[in-house]
């Protein structure tokens, strides 16, 4: 299954090669930019975007609130992975 995490972008790391480093629930990383750039929305009006991101890559922008939901569900079947296995 491929899954996308949600990100937001706090560095634009290097404009060239649009590279960026996005944080993802207190973890930093450096991603690809190139998908969701486009001469209405270059690399530089991307700091502070939200994203989904997939093996190293920002897949499209999404909405701040959308991030926020997916986050929280993502934690909750965390939680619920690690109470199953405790229990087992």
């Amino acid at each position: 299954m491929c899954l996308g995490i949600p990100g937001q972008i706090i560095e634009i790391t290097d404009i060239k090669n649009k590279l960026a480093t996005v944080d993802i629930s207190g973890v930093k990383r450096q991603v690809n930019i190139a998908c969701i750039v486009d001469d209405t929305h270059p690399v530089e009006s991307c700091l502070g975007d939200w994203v989904l991101v997939h093996v190293g890559f920002a897949m499209q922008r999404i909405d701040p609130d959308e991030a926020a939901e997916t986050l929280k569900l993502l934690e909750e079947l965390a939680e619920i992975q690690e109470s199953l296995t405790i229990s087992n």
